[in-house]
């Protein structure tokens, strides 16, 4: 394979420090999307219990069903035919529209995953054999350092202002206010905003994680080279 030009080895530099980044960031979130983080979110120390009656152990069962939903191929009725232990319906019509969303949105990003691996396996295989793997260590080394910048801010908009930024959120993959419930909905009772807020938190010291890793590992082998 031959080696890419110093232009184009520029403008590889420039798409890793996009590509790098979200893809930290999104395996974060893939890391968050599990049945075992959102139990032992619900067993961390102070996490509020439901107003509205709902136990621990109901939490326990439905709150990894609904996290199911987005990761599976069933439809909405795979949320519409749950209930309470009385008989009541699990979730409203309101809720499951915005589950029917929140799975496309998830489903999309976990594309978007698969497709960043992929691309970024294939330039590392690249620069192995086109030999310019020094170069390619220098770009993950400043894709790390973006990823903390960028994180850096995100995480300091996020302690400042928590609400204002998960409405920011949600203003931008959601459409009006169909993300907005009663504190008597389920969903808020299973994902109240302290859950959220771990979450939020959580991808983002993962991110800030694989950004140290990225700068401090190749800026040592490029040094050491």
């Amino acid at each position: 394979m031959k080696k890419p030009s110093q232009n184009t080895q520029k403008i590889i530099s420039i798409i890793l420090g996009i590509a790098i980044p979200l893809a930290l960031l999104l395996s974060a979130v893939r890391l968050v999307l599990t049945e075992s983080f959102v139990r032992l979110e619900y067993q961390t120390p102070n996490f509020p219990a439901d107003s509205y009656g709902m136990s621990q152990q109901e939490r326990i069962q439905f709150g990894p069903l609904a996290l199911a939903y987005l990761l599976n191929n069933d439809d909405i009725s795979y949320l519409a035919d749950q209930t309470f232990s009385d008989g009541r319906p699990l979730y409203n019509e309101r809720e499951l529209s915005h589950m029917e969303d929140v799975k496309e949105l998830t489903q999309v990003v976990l594309k978007v995953w698969y497709g960043l691996l992929l691309g970024l396996s294939i330039t590392a295989i690249w620069s192995y054999q086109a030999e310019w793997l020094q170069e390619f260590r220098v770009m993950l080394s400043n894709a790390g350092k973006i990823t903390l910048a960028l994180l850096a801010g995100l995480l300091f908009f996020a302690a400042l202002s928590f609400n204002a930024f998960f409405t920011g959120f949600h203003s931008i993959f959601f459409e009006g206010d169909t993300w907005l419930f009663l504190f008597s909905d389920t969903l808020i009772r299973l994902f109240p905003i302290r859950f959220w807020r771990d979450v939020v938190f959580v991808i983002g010291g993962l991110t800030v994680l694989g950004g140290t890793v990225l700068w401090r590992v190749f800026r040592d082998e490029k040094k050491s080279s």
